[in-house]
C-alpha cells in the first residue's frame, strides 16, 4: 500500500537560514552530545576500575584502532548524505527510500570482513600501537567485543545519516540519546556487577556500547518500515536497488574515506610515540582526546545537519540560499568552539582531576588540554568546511586537506621534535593544535571558489 499523496513533509529551504541550522544541526549537536558525554562517563568508570590506569591505556590504544576501522565507514557514508538529501529536495521520495536501502547494504557488507579480519589482528595491532602487559590483555578483551559488532555499528549510523537526509533530525537525535542513555545505564551495572549481573570489567564496557548500538539500529530500520518518517521502507521498492547507484554512492565515498585514512592512520603511527612517555602520558592523552572528540563531535552533529541541509537547498535549486547557509555556519562553529575553548583552557585542572588521583596525569591532562584549547576554533572552521563539502559530493578537496593536516602539519612535526630535536611531549601536542590553524586556512581559501555549488550528484 503507498502512501497518501498529501503527506505533508517538512521542507527547511524556506524561512529563516540561522533558524534551518539550528533546525536541522541543533538535533544532530544534542544526539552527538550525549554519545560524547557517554564517552566521558564510560572513560570515568574505567578509571574506577582497580586496574583504572592500565583500563583507560587500553580503551585509548584500541580507540587509535577503532579510528582506522571506522575510517572505512566513509565509503559509504559521504556517499549517502549527498545521495539521501540531494533526492529529498529533489522531493523523488521512492529514489531517497531506495537509497537508504542501499546504504545499509553497503554498511552491512564491508563491516563484516573487517569484523572478521579484525578479531584475528587485534592482538598485534595493539602491540604495534605500543601496548603492552595488562593494557594489552584489557584492549584485547575491549577491543573483540566492539570488532564483533562492527557491521552493526556502521549500520547504525546510516540510520542517524537517513533521518537527517529526510529531515527527520528530531528522531535521529532521540534514537542517538535513547542509545546513549541505555548505555549509560547499562556501563556501571555490567562493569561492576551489580545486582544480578556478574563483574565483567573493561569487558562490561563494551558489552554495553554494542548492546546500545543493536537497539538502535534494530529500532530505526522497524520505524522507517512502519512509516514513521518523511520517507518509508518498503520490503519491495518502486525504485529498485542497483549496483549502479550503489557504486555512486561508493564512488562519492572514496575520497573522504582515503582523507579518513589519512587522519586515522597518522594518529595510529602518533600513538606508540605518545606511549614512549609512559602509561600516565597515554591515560591524560586519551582523556584529553576525549575532552577534543566532545567539541569536535558537537560541530560534526551540526555539521551532518549542515550537510543534509546544503542538500535539500541545492535540490530545489537555491544555490545562493545554499552559500549563505554555508557561509553562516563557518561562523557559528568559530564561535562554538572559542567558547568551549576558553572553558577548557580554564578548567583544564579541574576537568583532569575528576579522571585522575594522581599529580603526574593530572598535570600532563592539564598541559595537554590548554594546548589543544589554543587551536578549537580553528577546528571549528575546518569541520563546517568539511560539512559543506561533503553535503554536495565533493571529497575530494578534504581527502587532499586531511592528508596535508595529518601527515605535514601533525605527524612530521612530531616526529622531528621529538626524535630528532629531543623536545618532550609537549611538542606532540602543539603540532596538534597548530595542525587545525593552517588546515582551516587552506580548506577556507579552496572554498571561497565557490566551485562547491557547481556539482551534480
Amino acid at each position: 500500500m503507498s502512501e497518501p499523496a498529501t503527506k505533508e513533509r517538512a521542507d527547511f529551504t524556506e524561512g529563516s537560514i540561522i533558524g534551518s541550522i539550528l533546525k536541522m544541526g541543533l538535533p544532530s549537536m544534542f544526539g552527538f552530545l550525549a554519545q560524547n558525554i557517554y564517552s566521558m562517563v564510560d572513560t570515568f568508570w574505567v578509571s574506577r576500575l582497580e586496574n583504572g590506569t592500565a583500563a583507560v591505556a587500553a580503551v585509548t590504544f584500541f580507540g587509535s584502532l577503532l579510528w582506522m576501522l571506522f575510517s572505512f565507514n566513509q565509503l559509504v557514508g559521504p556517499g549517502s548524505v549527498a545521495v539521501i538529501s540531494r533526492r529529498y529536495g529533489e522531493k523523488e521520495f521512492d529514489r531517497a527510500g531506495t537509497a537508504i536501502k542501499e546504504t545499509i547494504l553497503l554498511k552491512l557488507f564491508f563491516g563484516t570482513p573487517l569484523a572478521i579480519v579484525g578479531w584475528f589482528v587485534l592482538p598485534e595491532a595493539l602491540k604495534l600501537l605500543g601496548a603492552e602487559g595488562e593494557a594489552l590483555t584489557l584492549g584485547i578483551t575491549y577491543g573483540r567485543i566492539l570488532i564483533v559488532g562492527l557491521p552493526i555499528m556502521y549500520a547504525s549510523y546510516s540510520i542517524y545519516t537517513a533521518l537527517r537526509g529526510v529531515a527527520n533530525p528530531n528522531w535521529a537525535m532521540g534514537l542517538m540519546i535513547g542509545s546513549n542513555i541505555l548505555n549509560l545505564v547499562f556501563d556501571p551495572i555490567l562493569m561492576f556487577g551489580w545486582g544480578p549481573f556478574p563483574e565483567m570489567g573493561v569487558a562490561g564496557a563494551a558489552v554495553a556500547s554494542l548492546g546500545s548500538y543493536t537497539v538502535a539500529f534494530l529500532l530505526g530500520v522497524g520505524l522507517f518500515f512502519g512509516n514513521h518518517f518523511n520517507v518509508k521502507l518498503r520490503w519491495r521498492s518502486i525504485i529498485p536497488i542497483s549496483w549502479q547507484s550503489m557504486w555512486k554512492i561508493i564512488k562519492i565515498g572514496i575520497p573522504a574515506w582515503l582523507g579518513d585514512i589519512s587522519l586515522s592512520g597518522s594518529r595510529l603511527l602518533l600513538t606508540p610515540l605518545v606511549a614512549g612517555f609512559g602509561t600516565a602520558v597515554v591515560a591524560a592523552y586519551g582523556v584529553s582526546i576525549q575532552f577534543f572528540a566532545f567539541g569536535i563531535m558537537v560541530l560534526v552533529g551540526i555539521g551532518l545537519g549542515l550537510s543534509s541541509l546544503i542538500g535539500h537547498n541545492l535540490g530545489s535549486g537555491k544555490k545562493e540560499r545554499a552559500k549563505e547557509t554555508a557561509d553562516k555556519s563557518i561562523l557559528l562553529g568559530m564561535a562554538t568552539m572559542t567558547v568551549f575553548g576558553v572553558i577548557c583552557f580554564l578548567f583544564a585542572r579541574v576537568f583532569m582531576g575528576m579522571f585522575f588521583d594522581t599529580a603526574p596525569a593530572v598535570a600532563y591532562g592539564t598541559e595537554i588540554l590548554k594546548i589543544f584549547a589554543v587551536g578549537f576554533p580553528f577546528f571549528g572552521a575546518y569541520i563546517m568546511l568539511e560539512s559543506i563539502h561533503s553535503g554536495v559530493g565533493l571529497n575530494t578537496p578534504y581527502m587532499i586537506i586531511a592528508t596535508i593536516h595529518s601527515w605535514g602539519f601533525q605527524l612530521l612535526p612530531a616526529l622531528v621534535f621529538t626524535q630528532l630535536l629531543t623536545y618532550d611531549q609537549t611538542a606532540i601536542w602543539w603540532a596538534l593544535s597548530i595542525s587545525g590553524v593552517l588546515s582551516s586556512a587552506i580548506f577556507y581559501l579552496y572554498y571561497r571558489r565557490g566551485r562547491w555549488l557547481t556539482i551534480s550528484v
